[in-house]
Parts: structure tokens; C-alpha cells; sequence
């Protein structure tokens, strides 16, 4: 009787404990597949609600004496010295690399040296290797070629160059919102080059010197102090101010003034960038004769050129940028005769009376930059007006007024992955070179980025006005006609033939690292009075004929740290460019080309 009893008794347990709500929870959590729970861990919710799983709970994390415990409510606000917001990434594994420009970098002004003064350091390998061939007079004393006594000979040269171009800035300030407070920029240029020409008397005044020439040069592109005077709003418009050697472009092509001066430039903005304006001054620099970079040591040069440009962006529609520019430039090189350094005369030019001269003038420009819906446009509108105080062709020493017009513009459309261009230009030329007035447009220092630029065979070769005194139908990287004996040395000269340029050409991305581009330019002069006057030659032909050109763009790693490039170009000789000289098409030496091969190195 007492074992029934008991039996009845643990049966009647074993009843109530199973059929309890605790434990149908207890079982319902185990079968729901949750691991780590126990039934004190369950809510009545989890209880209420079987076949749900129970939420991860957040635990209170334990104490950890060795970090630095959270601040109480009840205390003042206590600070921690951490590094600062520049190296603070150094304690999560992110360190500098000196020979890395695309990570944390000192040298590329990631992080300052000290304070908030940061470094950023250039490094440029610029070399080039250019076969070439234009016409070439006969050497003036001496010849290599037996028996010549045509006034051309062979025309064959060959262009070694290399620059290594080095940029050093230290900059003061947070450069991320706002112009820097300070920055002091040296830009020393290493040159070399060398040059093999097929005639003597080219590359050296004196026969003797011979067929080769190679040549060193330092030259300092870049030597300015910039300082920040003052922010105008809450989105940092501004004003600042640089003084010395620096880069001034008046317009968005470089066709009136693009080089690296000594100068003065007050510069700014308005209306969060929408006005930007540049109130400069230069004195010009002489140039070193064979590798074209600024020398220091020589005398400047009494040639002052005074700006003001003023841009509009999103003006008149979207997308399009606007600018009106006025430049002077007061030339008063009329007292000495110079020679460059391979003993050739550059000022006055050697052409008419050969008097040394002067002259004002001023420019009056516009300008426009953009894109109209899918069209793209660049274009400008030059006026020139001013005075020269000797006429060299006149022969009586008086003086005559400059009247020039200058005109040029670009469309493109893009389709996928070809842009397709169209590009005209019209600079005036001048019909009477001995009557008071010059009408041949000429810039102060062009460098063009337009038609093929430096891919181009006429914008880039420097060809000589044979026969009519020692000036170059065209300047190296120059585009106009002006009868002047260099860029870097020589005077502006308004009596010259102009030009009318007109043409097409394409840029395709054949892949993300390949571009090829492609120019047809056909070219003019715009009268041919003064060519005519210098030769005392008659009917000279317009026509200066047809510039070809192709450049391959490689880029291996999608940036511009590593770039190839590699163009040609040919000039099929028109009418007048064979009437001045005697060339035939197609034939031998009248075979007129440039081959240009680039390699660019950037750090």
C-alpha cells in the first residue's frame, strides 16, 4: 500500500511539472534551435510566443583596466592627447610611403611637416626624340654639299631633348576649403639637348662649329611667393596675391600669352566662383637660346606686358565659361642690338632697315570656353590696335599704327568613344608694308593648344623665311605668320602675310589607356604683300597648303603618371609655300615631315 502511494504521489508531480508553463517554454526554447539560453533567460514574451527565436541580448562588456574608462556624468569633461587629425590614422596601420603618390603621402602634402605647413614635391621626365625635315638654306659661308649653289640645301635634322622638371611647394593653411594662407614654389628645369642638322651654318652662326650641337641648361620655370590676403564670404571667395616667377595664360587656348614669367598678379573670385579676375604685370625674361627656359642671369628684357581678364562661369548658358581680357604691351627694346647665344641677331630683326625699334600695343579680347548641350566650343575674338615707332619696310624711319584682328574657334561633338572636331582661325595680314599703318595680327608669346598644337607639322616646326632676312614663317609651337626671328627673343611684328586656317579632326579612346588623334588642317596666307616685298618676288601664291597629322596617346596604367606618345605629321606644299620654296610635291626633299616620340614620367 505504501509503494502505490508513493508511485501515485511521483506520478502526480511528473503530471503538474508538464503540463506547467515554465517548462513548455523551457521546451520550446530547446526546440527552436537556440543554444546558450536558459529558461531564466526567457521573457514571458518568448514564453507567449512558441516557435519564434530568442533575440541576441546585448552584454554589458566587462571592465578592462588597461583602457581608459568612460567619463562619469557627475565629473567635469576631461580631454585625451591623441595624434594629430593628420597621423591619428597612423595608430589603425595606415603609414606614409615616400615613393607612393597615391596613399598617405609627406612629400605630396597629405600631412604636414610641421604646424600646418605642408610639403608637395613634382618630379617630371619629359624626354623627346624628333626626326624632322623643312627647307634649309645653304650654308651662308660654307656647304657640305660639293658643287651646290641653290640658295636650299639638304633640310634632315634630328632632336634629342630631355627635361627634368622639379616643382617644390611649401604651403601654409588648410588647403581642403580654402586657398593656402602662404606658399613658396621653386621649380628648377634640367635640360639637355642635342641637335644634328645636315648643313653648317644652322645651328651655329659660325661655319666652323659644325653640323652637331649639344647643350646644358638650368633654367628656373617657377620661383613665387603667393599669399592669401583675404576670404570676402562664408564660401571662401577670395583674394590673393603672387610675385615672381610664374605661369600666365590670358586666355583658355594660349593665343596671345602663355609662358612662364616674372611678374606681379593680384587674383580672386565672387558669387561663389562665378566671377573669377586676374589684374597682372610681367616683365619679361630672356630666354636661353637652345633649350627656350628663363635665364636668370641675363639682363631682362625692356618688355612689359599688363593684363586684366575677368571670367563669367555658366555664362550665357550652363556649362560655358566667358571672358573678356585687355593686355598692353609696351616694347622698348630700341636701344641695343641682341645675339643669341649661337651668335645670331634677334633684335631688331634683320629684315628691312634693321634699325632697332619700338612699340605699344594693345589687345582687346574675348573669349569663351564650354559646352552648349552636347556641343562643345571654345573660341576668341582678338583686336589689336597701338603704334609702332619705326616702319622697317618704309626705309624713311617713320612710325605707323597697328590695326590687327585676330579669330579663332573650335566645335566638337562626342559620340561614344569619338570626339569629332572642326577648327577654323583667321589672323589678319598686312597689304602695304611701307604705308603708315600694319595690319598683320601677331601675338605677344603664343603657345597654341589647337588644331594638333605640338602634333601639328606647321604649329610645330620652326620654318625659315629663306631669301628675306633671317626671320621664320612660322615660331617654334607657334601658329601665326610673323615674320619674326624667334619667340623667345624676338620682337612682335605686325607686317606680316596672316593666316586662314581651316580643318577637322577626331580623338578616339580605343580603350581606357589608347587615344588616337587625328588632324587635316588646310593653311593660308592671308595676303602675301610683305613675303612679296621681302623676296622682291611677284605673285607669290596664298596657298600654303595641307598639314596632316596622327599621335597615338598610351597611357598602361590609366593616369598620367606613365605616358607614351608618339605622333606624325606631313605638309603637301600648296602653291605659295612653293613659289617661296621651289618645292615639288611628293619629291625627295621637298618630302616635308616630323616625327615626334614622347615619354612623360610624373611623380
Amino acid at each position: 500500500m505504501t509503494l502505490w502511494y508513493v508511485f501515485y504521489v511521483a506520478l502526480a508531480v511528473a503530471i503538474t511539472l508538464a503540463t506547467s508553463p515554465s517548462f513548455a517554454g523551457k521546451e520550446k526554447i530547446e526546440a527552436s534551435g537556440e543554444t546558450g539560453v536558459t529558461l531564466a533567460q526567457a521573457t514571458d514574451e518568448d514564453r507567449r510566443r512558441p516557435g519564434r527565436p530568442v533575440p541576441d541580448r546585448q552584454q554589458i562588456p566587462a571592465v578592462d583596466s588597461s583602457r581608459v574608462p568612460p567619463p562619469q556624468p557627475t565629473l567635469p569633461r576631461e580631454t585625451i592627447p591623441v595624434p594629430d587629425r593628420w597621423r591619428i590614422v597612423e595608430s589603425i596601420g595606415v603609414n606614409s610611403r615616400w615613393w607612393d603618390p597615391y596613399n598617405q603621402n609627406m612629400l605630396k602634402g597629405d600631412r604636414p611637416v610641421f604646424d600646418d605647413w605642408f610639403v608637395n614635391l613634382s618630379v617630371i621626365l619629359d624626354a623627346i626624340y624628333e626626326p624632322r625635315r623643312f627647307p634649309n638654306p645653304t650654308g651662308t659661308q660654307a656647304t657640305t654639299n660639293a658643287n651646290a649653289v641653290d640658295q636650299f640645301g639638304k633640310n634632315k635634322q634630328t632632336v634629342l631633348a630631355e627635361n627634368l622638371i622639379t616643382t617644390l611647394s611649401f604651403i601654409k593653411g588648410n588647403t581642403a576649403y580654402q586657398p593656402p594662407d602662404y606658399e613658396i614654389r621653386i621649380g628648377p628645369v634640367f635640360n639637355h639637348n642635342k641637335v644634328v642638322a645636315e648643313e653648317v651654318g644652322l645651328l651655329y652662326a659660325d661655319p666652323a662649329k659644325g653640323r652637331t650641337r649639344s647643350d646644358q641648361f638650368v633654367g628656373w620655370q617657377e620661383l613665387f611667393l603667393d599669399y592669401h590676403i583675404r576670404n570676402v564670404s562664408d564660401r571662401f571667395d577670395f583674394d590673393s596675391i603672387r610675385l615672381g616667377i610664374q605661369p600666365f595664360q590670358l586666355d583658355f587656348r594660349g593665343f596671345l600669352f602663355q609662358d612662364l614669367q616674372l611678374g606681379a598678379r593680384l587674383f580672386g573670385n565672387r558669387d561663389n566662383n562665378f566671377w573669377q579676375y586676374n589684374v597682372g604685370w610681367v616683365r619679361r625674361l630672356e630666354k636661353d637660346t637652345n633649350s627656350g627656359l628663363n635665364d636668370i642671369g641675363a639682363k631682362l628684357r625692356d618688355d612689359d606686358v599688363y593684363f586684366v581678364n575677368l571670367f563669367r562661369q555658366d555664362w550665357p548658358v550652363l556649362g560655358f565659361t566667358s571672358q573678356a581680357v585687355v593686355a598692353h604691351n609696351r616694347n622698348n627694346e630700341d636701344d641695343r642690338r641682341y645675339f643669341n647665344e649661337n651668335e645670331f641677331q634677334e633684335r631688331p630683326a634683320p629684315i628691312g632697315d634693321q634699325r632697332p625699334r619700338k612699340y605699344h600695343v594693345t589687345y582687346l579680347g574675348l573669349n569663351g570656353d564650354g559646352h552648349f548641350g552636347r556641343l562643345n566650343l571654345t573660341g576668341s575674338l582678338y583686336y589689336a590696335f597701338g603704334k609702332d615707332e619705326l616702319n622697317q619696310f618704309a626705309g624713311d624711319g617713320s612710325s605707323a599704327d597697328i590695326r590687327a584682328y585676330f579669330a579663332a574657334t573650335e566645335a566638337s561633338w562626342d559620340f561614344s568613344w569619338i570626339r569629332v572636331r572642326a577648327q577654323a582661325a583667321y589672323a589678319s595680314g598686312d597689304n602695304d608694308p611701307t604705308d603708315g599703318k600694319e595690319g598683320g595680327f601677331a601675338a605677344i608669346f603664343e603657345n597654341p593648344q589647337f588644331a594638333g598644337s605640338d602634333t601639328s607639322y606647321f604649329i610645330r616646326q620652326s620654318i625659315p623665311f629663306i631669301g628675306g632676312g633671317g626671320t621664320t614663317i612660322t615660331s617654334r609651337n607657334g601658329m601665326l605668320t610673323e615674320l619674326r626671328t624667334s619667340k623667345e627673343h624676338g620682337q612682335s611684328n605686325f607686317i606680316n602675310p596672316g593666316l586662314i586656317l581651316a580643318g577637322f579632326g577626331t580623338d578616339m579612346d580605343l580603350s581606357p589607356q589608347l587615344r588616337v588623334s587625328t588632324n587635316f588642317n588646310h593653311l593660308s596666307f592671308a595676303t602675301t604683300d610683305s613675303l612679296e616685298f621681302l623676296r622682291n618676288q611677284n605673285a607669290i601664291g596664298d596657298e600654303i597648303g595641307y598639314d596632316l597629322s596622327v599621335a597615338f596617346t598610351y597611357r598602361p596604367h590609366f593616369t598620367q603618371n606613365v605616358v607614351f606618345r608618339l605622333s606624325g605629321a606631313w605638309l603637301i606644299p600648296g602653291d605659295g609655300f612653293r613659289d617661296i620654296y621651289r618645292a615639288r610635291t611628293g619629291t625627295g626633299d621637298d618630302f616635308f615631315y616630323s616625327v615626334l616620340g614622347n615619354v612623360t614620367l610624373t611623380y
